[in-house]
């Protein structure tokens, strides 16, 4: 799969395509359908299929301050999305001047000039252009003139957690938020992923008997509410079982949210200076400070149990 980043790296010979836009954080199941139509159709007319999403997120710049917590980074998006089949990806960095084109402007500068668009698949609610003011409808208006398709993808709705929603990145924070990690997963169809780089915390894991990779987020990240977690560690391509712990650490008076995961079983691993990833499979209980140290101890081998038999054959 290609990966661009900014319209000067699409190649200059870069013929007709069949076009998707969107944010598409988490790549979640509604991203799923609309980017695996676009797939689709760019296989019945045998020609490149191209993710258009946008760095920072838009709301960064137009409202500074309100960036969104991220369901998955760019690269990550980038891996689910060649999983899907898709062709090519363009970022294109989102700036005060880029969120002042408007609809046609942006539909010419991107869609037409460059990327060739012979079909654009998006969803009911797609806006673009400066305010927004771009929607499906005037998109396939102006398809008329500058020979394009316009398909619009219903998104399904969710679940019982989701109650009764249409997919949405939007709903998925929330519940990763209030620590439904399991609902999350219903929307993503798969479990939510945190990463980052394993660094030196206070070691007490170690002294504890409990050794956990201490993991740096990536900027904006969602992290799941304060609690105990049972999900996977994957570091240098082994996924391995493992219960996850998200907060303060209240035991030992810590300020610091940090999101720790003990490899269950595992002896001997050195992580650190490693990129690692934790995936969330399901809560196990929330955050608590313990009268002793003792008491902390068996809650600690009770959660490993917990969190063992739910990833156990998973």
């Amino acid at each position: 799969m290609q990966r661009w980043r900014g319209l000067e790296d699409i190649p200059q010979d870069w013929g007709r395509s069949v076009v998707t836009i969107g944010s598409y954080d988490g790549v979640h199941r509604g991203h799923q359908l609309i980017i695996g139509r676009a797939v689709e159709r760019a296989r019945e007319l045998g020609i490149p299929s191209v993710v258009v999403t946008f760095d920072p997120h838009p709301s960064e710049v137009v409202r500074p301050g309100s960036h969104p917590p991220l369901l998955a980074p760019h690269h990550r998006r980038a891996e689910l999305m060649a999983e899907l089949g898709v062709d090519a990806v363009l970022i294109l960095p989102f700036t005060a001047e880029f969120s002042k084109l408007s609809p046609a402007d942006f539909i010419v500068k991107v869609l037409v000039d460059k990327l060739h668009a012979r079909v654009v698949i998006e969803g009911p609610n797609f806006r673009f252009g400066h305010k927004a003011a771009g929607d499906v409808a005037f998109l396939a208006e102006l398809g008329a003139t500058y020979d394009y398709e316009v398909e619009v993808v219903d998104l399904y709705v969710t679940g019982e957690a989701g109650g009764g929603e249409p997919f949405s990145s939007t709903l998925t924070r929330r519940l990763v938020a209030e620590g439904d990690v399991e609902g999350a997963a219903e929307i993503l169809g798969r479990p939510h992923r945190v990463e980052g780089v394993v660094v030196r915390g206070a070691q007490r894991g170690r002294e504890l008997g409990y050794p956990t990779a201490n993991v740096e987020t990536l900027p904006h990240t969602a992290i799941p509410a304060d609690g105990v977690y049972a999900g996977w560690l994957t570091a240098a391509g082994e996924r391995m079982p493992a219960a996850i712990s998200v907060g303060t650490n209240p035991q030992f008076d810590g300020t610091e949210r940090t999101v720790e995961a003990y490899a269950i079983d595992r002896v001997g691993l050195d992580l650190y200076g490693l990129h690692v990833a934790v995936d969330f499979l399901a809560y196990v209980r929330g955050q608590q400070k313990f009268e002793s140290i003792d008491a902390l101890l068996e809650a600690i081998a009770d959660d490993v149990k917990r969190c063992r038999e739910l990833t156990s054959g998973r």
